[in-house]
C-alpha cells in the first residue's frame, strides 16, 4: 500500500470512528474511539475466518501501517510538542519536586515491582516468563503516557494541582522508562555485558542531557524568528519545520525525542511574541487542532491493533494478572515517593493520582519494537490489554471516583 492510500485509509478510519461516537455512541472523544475501533476489530477477526480473501487484504492493509513507526517516528514529535505547548510552566515550577520524583524514582520502583510480581505470579499459574523479560515490559507499561493522560485529563474534574502533578510526571517519565528499556535489552543481547556506570552516564548524556540540549537551542531559535514576524502563514510553518527538526536532530544525535519536543514546547508556550497576542493565541489553536486530530487517528490505530494481533486471545489469562500488577505496582511507586516528599499521604488524592495514571500508544509501540523472542507475543498481549483497560476503564470511571471521593472529604 502506498504512502498516499495508507494517509487516506487512516484519517477516512478516523474519520468515520469519530463521526459515530460523536452522532450515536456520545462517550467522551478519547475513550469512545478506542471503543469503537476495539468493536470494530472483533467485527473484522470474526469476518475474516469466514472471508478468507477478505482477511488476506484487511491483514495486507494492517501490516502497512507500521504503528510503532508512525507513532515514533512521525507523530511522536508533534503531540508532545502540542501538548506542552498549552503547559503552564509556572504551575509545573511549583510541583517540580513531585513531578522530578513520579518521573524518576516512580517509574524505576513501578519497573521493579511490575517484573518481580510478574514473574512469581506467571510462574506459580505455569506460564513461561523470563525474568528480564519481565522487567523489560515492567519498563516498557511503567511510564505513564503523556497522550493518553493528556486526552483524559482535558475532560477531567481533577483538581489543578494534581492534574499538573500527572500531565508533569507524563510529559518526562518516558524518557527515564526508554534508558531502563534499552539498558535491559542490552543485557539481552550481550549477556556478557557489564552495566557500568560509564554506559549508564553515556545513554544519560545522549538521550537526556542531548534532548533537552536540542530543544533548548531549536525552541531558542523558533521563538526568535515567530517573535520576529507577525504573518500566521509563516508562523505556522516555522512551527511545524521546528518539530520536524527535533525529530530529525534527534534521532541524527540518539538523543530523546521526547525530551527534545516537550522543552521546545515549553519554551514556545510560555513566552509572548506579539503584544497583540493574536499571533500567539492563532498558534495555540491550531496546534491545539492538530493535537486533537492526531490523538484521534492513534486512538482509532490503537484500538484496531486487535486486527494485526491474531495471537492474543492466547496469552488472556497473563494479561489479566498484567492489568492487576500494574495497578499494585503503580499505587505503590506513587505511595512511596509522596510519603518520601511529604511525610505522610494523602490518600484520596493518591487513588486519584494511581488511578489517572493511563498507559497508550507509546507502550504499545516499544512493544512491537521488540526483538523476536518466545516472550514478545505475550509481552504484546499484556500491554495492549493494559492500555485498552487503563483508557476505557479508567479514563470512564475516572470522574466517578473524583466525585466520591470529594463527597467523602465533605
Amino acid at each position: 500500500m502506498g504512502v498516499l492510500q495508507l494517509i487516506t485509509l487512516l484519517i477516512l478510519v478516523s474519520a468515520g470512528i469519530s463521526y459515530i461516537n460523536q452522532r450515536f455512541i456520545k462517550l467522551p472523544g478519547t475513550i469512545g474511539i478506542v471503543a469503537i475501533s476495539v468493536v470494530l476489530s472483533v467485527i473484522i477477526v470474526i469476518v475474516g475466518k469466514t472471508n478468507n480473501e477478505l482477511a488476506a487484504k484487511i491483514r495486507a492493509a494492517s501490516d502497512s501501517m507500521n504503528f510503532s513507526s508512525i507513532l515514533l517516528d512521525v507523530m511522536l514529535g508533534f503531540l508532545l510538542f502540542a501538548s506542552a505547548l498549552h503547559f503552564d510552566y509556572q504551575k509545573l515550577r511549583k510541583q517540580q519536586w513531585s513531578v522530578f520524583a513520579l518521573s524518576t524514582l516512580g517509574v524505576l520502583l513501578s519497573t521493579l515491582l511490575f517484573g518481580t510480581f510478574l514473574y512469581h505470579l506467571s510462574g506459580l499459574f505455569g506460564i513461561n516468563l523470563s525474568l528480564i523479560y519481565c522487567f523489560i515490559f515492567g519498563a516498557l507499561i511503567s511510564p505513564t503516557d503523556p497522550i493518553a493522560v493528556g486526552s483524559i485529563l482535558k475532560r477531567s474534574k481533577i483538581s489543578e494541582k494534581l492534574s499538573t502533578v500527572i500531565a508533569g510526571e507524563s510529559l518526562f517519565n518516558d524518557a527515564v522508562g526508554l534508558l531502563l528499556y534499552i539498558l535491559l535489552l542490552e543485557l539481552v543481547h550481550k549477556p556478557d555485558v557489564v552495566i557500568s556506570f560509564n554506559t549508564i552516564a553515556g545513554l544519560l548524556i545522549h538521550e537526556v542531557l542531548g534532548g533537552i540540549v536540542i530543544g533548548l537551542v531549536i525552541g531558542y531559535v523558533g521563538y526568535m524568528l515567530i517573535k520576529s514576524i507577525k504573518d500566521f502563514q509563516t508562523i505556522l510553518l516555522i512551527s511545524i519545520a521546528l518539530v520536524l527538526g527535533i525529530s530529525m536532530l534527534a534521532g541524527f544525535f540518539n538523543a530523546s525525542v521526547p525530551l527534545a519536543s516537550v522543552t521546545a514546547g515549553l519554551i514556545i508556550g510560555n513566552n509572548s511574541f506579539h503584544e497583540d497576542k493574536v499571533s500567539d493565541d492563532f498558534l495555540l489553536r491550531i496546534w491545539k487542532l492538530i493535537d486533537e486530530v492526531l490523538n484521534t487517528i492513534l486512538f482509532a490505530m490503537i484500538g484496531l491493533q486487535m486486527v494485526a494481533m491474531p495471537f492474543l486471545r492466547e496469552y488472556w489469562m497473563l494479561s489479566i494478572f498484567a492489568i492487576m500488577i500494574i495497578l499494585i505496582a503503580r499505587i505503590i511507586s506513587v505511595s512511596l515517593p509522596a510519603l518520601f516528599l511529604l511525610g505522610k499521604i494523602n490518600f484520596n488524592n493518591l487513588f486519584i493520582l494511581s488511578w489517572a495514571g493511563l498507559r497508550g500508544g507509546i507502550s504499545i509501540a516499544m512493544a512491537l519494537s521488540l526483538p523476536d523472542s518466545p516472550y514478545k507475543e505475550g509481552i504484546l498481549s499484556g500491554c495492549y490489554f493494559i492500555v485498552l483497560f487503563s483508557i476505557i476503564v479508567q479514563g470512564l470511571s475516572l470522574n466517578k471516583l473524583i466525585t466520591v471521593l470529594k463527597d467523602r472529604e465533605v
